[in-house]
């Protein structure tokens, strides 16, 4: 067997190969000029420098947001889809240890959500967004659950008002298995089959015997009205002893309808005749004005009295003097926690769940060129001038534990809301 033997290479030849190589390797282990660099690098490019210019505080919470760059960027290049460059740009993000700091694509409700949220408020944003959502709209095909995952399993944490989810038996606790035989993805599972019945597998109980089928119609959600509409669903008086509790779940106070709709509500509404008040300001999102609290803390302006033809009296008070309890819990977040504060602070009535988040600074999105958005924390928040409550949440005055693994529905954080209200009723009588 012959011997294979290279052809020596000339002084000149070696230094032109070594040349080469070490060229190839610059080129190699450089940053991508933006020309070259694939949608995935330049996405992630993108929110780096977003990030550098915007983020409130110019020292980066502490963290050398260059070496972070440095740290993440290889990963970056090694993705081959938008759902793996957000993993890595959401852990970069994660390094900042900052609330209203994730980036977002269209595979989760959250993405349509916070766009519908914010859409209405900036002429400037809707511009950007007739690029991705040409007739205005942002909307997704959705059955209204909320979901948790918790130690690799997806569970049930929330169900929105009048959707579909909340007609069909889903509970809050239910564990959820498939959706049409294939694994449960919140918005792939329900994209194009708007108004058509799908077969969700469920668990109730950790036994899986307790396993069974639930048949469910998908809708469009108008993100812009969604929540005021889960609002509006959940507005109900509860009767309970002889007394008239009533029930709003606001699912975000973010737009000025779904304020001025509780204040209707109360004052000419169907809340208008309820003897207590549980304001539930559980999960969904925050945002809005802290004036919410205005009807139960501002001074009592003068009654208001109309007497129709018929000579019926119907008067009118501006304030809710009767008793009232908020509940709260580790999704109320943003303005919800500036509310549980304040509620506390002016002794409006107890509050009762559990302890907040801690997600208070002010965040804003930012569009990428290719339609997913950063959502950005770009103002630091203080309450009465020193108070910070990032990081630190709110503790609620009465602390009512929820285990939502196989909760079947159960609500303790509600009923005790419902008996507390209920005994400063009884002591009012």
């Amino acid at each position: 067997m012959k011997r294979l033997v290279l052809p020596k290479l000339n002084k000149f030849a070696t230094a032109t190969v070594i040349s080469f190589s070490v060229l190839l390797f610059l080129w190699l282990t450089s940053p991508l000029p933006k020309t070259l660099a694939k949608p995935e690098v330049k996405i992630f490019d993108q929110v780096w420098q977003t990030v550098n210019e915007n983020f409130y505080d110019p020292k980066f919470n502490g963290v050398d947001w260059k070496a972070i760059r440095q740290k993440y960027e290889p990963q970056a290049v090694r993705t081959k889809s938008t759902q793996e460059v957000a993993g890595v740009i959401n852990q970069m993000l994660s390094e900042l240890r900052t609330s209203h700091t994730r980036f977002y694509i269209p595979n989760e409700p959250a993405y349509y959500q916070l766009l519908g949220i914010f859409q209405p408020r900036n002429p400037e944003f809707q511009k950007e967004l007739k690029k991705f959502f040409p007739k205005g709209k942002i909307e997704y095909s959705g059955i209204g659950a909320i979901t948790k995952d918790i130690n690799g399993k997806t569970f049930v944490s929330g169900i929105l008002d009048g959707s579909p989810a909340a007609k069909t038996g889903l509970k809050v606790g239910d564990q959820l298995l498939s959706v049409d035989n294939r694994p449960y993805q919140p918005i792939q599972s329900f994209t194009g089959k708007a108004g058509q019945k799908v077969t969700l597998l469920i668990q109730r109980t950790p036994d899986a015997n307790s396993q069974e089928k639930i048949a469910v119609t998908p809708k469009m959600f108008d993100a812009s009205t969604m929540f005021l509409e889960a609002q509006q669903a959940s507005t109900q008086v509860i009767q309970r002893n002889g007394k008239k509790i009533g029930y709003v779940h606001i699912w975000s106070n973010a737009a000025d309808p779904d304020q001025e709709k509780l204040r209707e509500d109360l004052i000419y509404g169907r809340l208008r005749d309820a003897q207590a008040l549980v304001l539930d300001l559980r999960d969904g999102w925050g945002g809005g004005d802290i004036g919410y609290l205005n009807i139960f803390t501002a001074q009592e302006g003068p009654s208001i009295t109309s007497i129709p033809r018929n000579g019926k009296r119907y008067t009118y008070i501006s304030q809710w003097k009767k008793p009232v309890v908020m509940v709260i819990n580790e999704g109320s977040r943003s303005s919800k926690e500036i509310l549980a504060y304040a509620f506390q602070q002016h002794k409006i009535g107890p509050v009762i769940g559990s302890k907040t988040t801690g997600a208070v600074v002010a965040g804003r999105p930012f569009l990428m060129s290719d339609g997913s958005f950063l959502y950005l924390a770009v103002s630091n928040v203080f309450i009465n001038e020193n108070q910070r409550l990032e990081g630190k949440g709110v503790t609620p005055d009465i602390n009512v534990p929820f285990s939502l693994e196989y909760a079947q529905g159960a609500d303790p954080q509600k009923e005790r809301a419902i008996e507390t209200v209920l005994q400063a009723v009884q002591q009012r009588s």
